[in-house]
């Protein structure tokens, strides 16, 4: 095919002109620099043309396929499709790398364009959405995918472009929407990380940011939850990035082309440590099994990753026609032959669910009512909401431990809401009373469950009695040091079912004292779902 790629002289548009060329294409570099385009064509048998999306379009009449890889999509100001139409009007097919959400999701807009000239224009063939949800569905299969956690984690040595640092910039500390268990909530750029396991055992963590697959996974695939996280290989960069976010929420400056300049300096002095090896994670759970995709990126490859869905696109004899995001555009078979002449390789994992209460109570848990069990067989991620009462101890050092612990203020009624999200480990609850919440991490061991708030990990010896299910304080720790029982709270916690209702009532005792530290209880049921099309971006 007669190809044109914009943007064809930086870290990504290279990538694709290299690997379109090794498959025959004729292709025409363009970039704002002359010299530059003239460089990369003249290594890879191509032609060289200084082109300004902004400027003149006329030179793009005569091409079979127009690229976009340039970037940053999240500022192409007030006509963002310009360069589309124009292909589109040229007879040419649209392609383009975006990752940014609000520009991927807009394409549809030239639906009826596209159609009309019978050719594609399709956002997203990269990394996400057109590798992601292709992972999805192959790991999915017919099932329904109930939670998808997806990562990029790109080695410290890969080559950084603007476009992408200024995406990832102009997102930090700044909300965002995000679906989980069921409903819209607001997540913040570059904040809860999460560690993620790549073929050969590297462990690399992820930050929480906006793509498109978190605005069109909960629609197309109706998924309760829809997560991804980006990385960067050095803590420096990956907690001083955070830093940024953190201000950013505090005071909300823009994020302006010598900021981001600013940030390629320092990014680029510390190049030369770390590696050249990435990767990427996608996670999938159902109702019965987690599955998961990575793939390892070595030898300073991974840049080449989001460039292989447009390659895999060009290596079908007819191509779609309309206006879309680049949702399951491709299968995962297509894209690892894609892959197939780089130093990637992939990894596919399976394991049958064993939610944590189950397995630790054994047959006591089928005598358990139903409404009990329901709440203990989280699959993904569950919400929970109900009302409560909350009272208060009142001594010194009750109110401290509460306040330390973030146990809820005193009220007589307040709504409450439980959200269970099943891992690897155990489950993460979240409990909010209001607008006050806490965390706890729980996990089946040869011993029991445990359940660790912080630095403090306490043994629960869970017991089945009288139908309902209790919650003792057995033993605990602070880090890996034992506490002395005189140490431990107390604790009279239990769950049980009153006229099909799921109720709980939990008095939690201050250490030594023995004072009254909080004693929350109520009813819970399980929330609505709310519409999974993605919201106005």
């Amino acid at each position: 095919m007669k190809v044109l790629i914009l943007g064809g002289t930086g870290v990504f548009g290279e990538r694709i002109a290299r690997l379109l060329a090794r498959d025959g294409h004729q292709l025409t570099i363009a970039a704002r620099s002359l010299p530059a385009a003239r460089a990369l064509a003249q290594d890879l048998n191509a032609t060289a043309l200084r082109l300004d999306r902004s400027g003149d379009l006329a030179a793009l009449a005569g091409y079979q396929v127009i690229i976009d890889a340039a970037g940053p999509f999240h500022a192409y100001g007030q006509d963002p499709y310009r360069l589309a139409r124009a292909a589109l009007a040229a007879g040419a097919h649209y392609l383009d790398l975006a990752d940014n959400a609000a520009f991927c999701t807009g394409i549809t807009v030239l639906d009826a364009e596209a159609r009309a000239a019978n050719h594609a224009a399709i956002s997203g063939l990269s990394s996400v959405p057109a590798i992601s949800s292709a992972a999805v569905r192959a790991l999915a299969g017919p099932d329904r995918p109930l939670m998808i956690d997806s990562a990029i984690l790109p080695g410290n040595r890969s080559p950084r472009g603007l476009s992408v640092m200024a995406s990832i910039l102009s997102q930090a500390g700044r909300p965002f929407p995000l679906y989980q268990a069921g409903q819209w909530t607001t997540a913040t750029g570059w904040s809860a990380p999460q560690d993620y396991t790549l073929p050969g055992g590297f462990t690399r963590q992820g930050w929480r940011i906006e793509v498109p697959d978190t605005h069109l996974f909960p629609a197309h695939f109706q998924a309760q939850t829809v997560d991804f996280r980006a990385g960067l290989e050095l803590g420096i960069m990956r907690y001083g990035l955070a830093a940024v976010a953190l201000l950013r929420r505090l005071i909300p400056f823009p994020v302006t082309t010598r900021l981001v300049r600013a940030f390629r300096f320092l990014a680029g002095l510390l190049a030369p440590f770390g590696t050249g090896t990435g990767g990427m994670s996608v996670i999938v759970t159902t109702a019965t099994h987690r599955h998961s995709w990575a793939l390892l990126a070595e030898n300073g490859e991974g840049p080449f990753v989001p460039a292989i869905a447009i390659r895999a696109l060009l290596r079908r004899a007819t191509l779609p026609t309309g206006a879309s995001p680049a949702l399951e555009i491709l299968t995962l078979d297509e894209l690892e032959a894609g892959m197939s002449d780089l130093a990637i390789r992939f990894e596919r994992r399976s394991e049958a669910l064993d939610p944590i209460f189950p397995r630790v109570l054994g047959p006591a848990f089928a005598t358990l009512p139903e409404a009990i069990r329901a709440t203990h067989l989280t699959a993904g991620t569950t919400r929970w909401q109900g009302r409560a009462s909350v009272t208060r101890g009142v001594g010194l050092w009750s109110r401290l431990l509460a306040t330390l612990f973030r146990f809820p203020p005193a009220s007589e009624d307040t709504g409450i809401e439980v959200i269970k999200t099943a891992t690897s480990k155990g489950e993460i609850w979240i409990r909010r009373f209001g607008t006050r919440s806490f965390r706890s991490h729980l996990k089946a061991t040869p011993q029991g469950l445990t359940e660790r708030f912080g630095p403090f990990t306490f043994q629960l010896g869970l017991t089945v009695r009288d139908g309902a299910l209790h919650y003792p304080v057995a033993t605990g720790r602070i880090g890996p040091v034992p506490l002395p029982r005189w140490l431990l709270p107390g604790s009279d916690a239990r769950e049980y079912a009153k006229d099909g209702t799921f109720r709980f009532d939990v008095r939690l005792l201050a250490p030594v004292t023995r004072a009254l530290m909080v004693h929350y209880r109520g009813h819970l049921h399980l929330a609505q779902t709310e519409d999974p099309t993605p919201p106005q971006v």
